[in-house]
């Protein structure tokens, strides 16, 4: 038999085994420059320093993930995995197959976006420059954000007055709009002294309710205005929480659904307390034909 025929039985035949490719050299595994181990472990705290704050602020979960994994890479990282619950944080850094996890709680659940812009900024200005940030720079900045936040009295002057704006535009004549400012504005300064002393926030909304409703409640007794009912539903409008709302809809259309319900259960508690409160102010004063005209 010719060579040609001897190959071509020799490839029909099932026992023989296939030739295999060969195997191309494997690279060694790259290996980033040398960084200690507590460099890294400063760059961890200020990752989660970072987490932390625009968790507290009311920064959604995907913008909080995204900030603090570019902030761990400008700062030289390999890696970093965001873990994030509706009270607390975990931060796992990674170098070299080196891993760091650290872990920090969350208490306050304050809004504050010009914080949020300002760690935006600074995580771009990191990002921008053209060799790795020095670790020192970047806390000197976190300790330089702006916590300056509008006067109390100015903003519960403008809460009222948007309140007083709503009860105009659902047909209340003036005496109705300003008994809507002041209970509104009341309820409003009042919540933010509870809130100061460090009150649970579910009770703090029920005893700021409670209050205004209460004033509120006294156009009705006195025949104050047009329509008195107007003015105990518009003076409770500032107590609507959507901001966490929107941010706990946002987290669980984003995948986020730990935190996304745990804050869509805190919206509803918050509003439980301030119908509880309403409820209250109502029963006090003996009001059963609120909305009746």
């Amino acid at each position: 038999m010719s060579d040609t025929f001897v190959d071509a039985l020799e490839a029909l035949d099932p026992l023989t085994p296939e030739p295999k490719p060969p195997v191309p050299p494997q690279k060694p595994p790259r290996r980033l420059p040398y960084m200690a181990y507590e460099h890294q472990q400063q760059i961890t705290r200020l990752c989660v320093r970072c987490g932390l704050l625009l968790m507290q602020y009311g920064a959604e979960s995907a913008t909080v993930a995204d900030l603090c994994r570019r902030l761990g890479l400008a700062l030289g990282l390999a890696s970093v995995e965001c873990g994030i619950a509706f009270n607390g944080i975990t931060i796992t850094t990674i170098y070299n197959h080196r891993c760091i996890t650290t872990l920090r709680a969350s208490t306050t659940h304050a809004i504050n976006v010009n914080i949020i812009v300002q760690i935006q900024r600074i995580v771009l200005d990191l990002e921008s420059m053209p060799v790795t940030s020095t670790l020192e720079h970047a806390t000197h900045r976190f300790d330089e954000i702006d916590r300056t936040t509008y006067p109390t009295k100015l903003v519960a002057v403008m809460v009222g007055s948007s309140c007083a704006c709503f009860a105009y535009l659902a047909g209340g004549d003036i005496a109705v709009c300003a008994v809507t400012f002041i209970a509104a504005m009341m309820g409003f300064s009042l919540r933010q002294w509870l809130a100061k002393n460090h009150f649970n926030p579910f009770i703090a909304a029920l005893v700021s309710a409670c209050f205004g409703s209460l004033f509120a409640s006294m156009a009705l007794l006195l025949g104050l205005g047009n329509d008195p009912h107007i003015a105990i539903a518009s003076s409770v409008l500032w107590l609507v929480p959507s901001f966490p709302l929107i941010n706990s809809l946002s987290d669980m259309l984003k995948s986020y659904m730990n935190i996304g319900i745990g804050r869509f259960m805190f919206v509803i508690v918050l509003t439980l307390s301030s119908c509880i409160g309403i409820v209250l102010s109502l029963l006090l004063l003996n009001i059963d034909h609120w909305g009746v005209g």
